[in-house]
């Protein structure tokens, strides 16, 4: 039975709000393009027909040129709902830091795959759920102190075990999740506020409160953050996780796992060892 994935966000005020931005922060996009470029340098393979999709695909398309893997430059494709991808165009596509905004990330994930020919590679980053820790719990402590209760503030950010399986339901070949973590020291919570915003990482849930935030509750939360987390020279750290998502299209020359018990060989003569019997049947304890 097909369910109707829940709509969190208001993503048309999310794009008018980044149409409003005169000019973009991209340095986390550029960060973490760069590390996507490093880990294509390992794939031994060239790839001729790439694409980009993100709503800073030219940043990524940028930070990656010049990598030896890449035999031309990728396709720009606008992260929207419906993905500007010819089926089984591309034999690599990379998904910048755009599946915390999706309605239906599984679809995503498919709309993907689907644009790439047999055994070809995606590439996701996506934000983990360690990304701005610190901020959404010194929001949430001096929203209930000073306002006796809690509002959304921060978008839900998916664990590496969610994002993973998601890979597998949306029908990748040797699907892996790894994460890395990026911390980022700002003068004060409100100049990382005021980054967010610029990268255009502002909060659109549909359930947010629809009034701004109360200035003692502002001030409050900067207090907590600056008390709890600042550093010996009164900077605030920032968690971004970032979450890298490899999987391959399905492809007929593609290595799959054998079925448990159908080795040929025993482990003990690999290793050159006696095997040693328990005595114990199994299931026996």
């Amino acid at each position: 039975m097909m369910t109707t994935p829940p709509d969190l966000f208001d993503l048309d005020l999310l794009d008018r709000r980044r149409a409003r931005l005169p000019e973009p922060e991209t340095f986390l996009h550029r960060e973490a393009a760069a590390r996507v470029s490093e880990r294509l340098i390992e794939v031994n393979r060239e790839f001729s027909a790439p694409a980009v999709v993100g709503w800073q695909a030219q940043a990524w398309a940028e930070e990656m040129a010049g990598n030896p893997r890449l035999a031309a430059a990728p396709s720009l494709v606008a992260d929207t709902e419906v993905l500007a991808l010819e089926r089984g165009a591309h034999d690599l596509v990379v998904h910048g830091l755009g599946l915390h905004w999706a309605r239906d990330p599984v679809g995503t994930l498919i709309q993907l795959r689907l644009g790439l020919c047999p055994d070809g590679l995606m590439l996701a980053v996506s934000f983990g759920g360690q990304t701005l820790h610190e901020l959404r719990a010194a929001l949430a402590e001096a929203e209930v102190e000073r306002a006796g209760g809690l509002s959304p503030r921060v978008a839900p950010m998916a664990e590496i075990r969610d994002l993973g399986a998601l890979l597998q339901r949306a029908g990748y070949a040797m699907p892996v999740a790894d994460t890395e973590r990026l911390t980022v020291t700002y003068a004060s919570p409100l100049h990382l506020m005021r980054e967010l915003r610029a990268m255009g990482e502002t909060n659109v849930m549909r359930q947010r409160r629809r009034v701004p935030l109360r200035r003692d509750v502002l001030l409050r939360a900067c207090e907590i953050y600056q008390q709890r987390w600042a550093g010996p020279d009164g900077r605030v750290p920032a968690t971004f996780e970032l979450v890298f998502l490899t999987g391959w299209a399905p492809g007929e020359n593609q290595p799959v796992p054998r079925r448990p018990g159908s080795a040929v060989a025993r482990l003990a003569d690999a290793l050159g060892t006696a095997e040693q019997s328990t005595g114990q049947k199994p299931g026996e304890e």
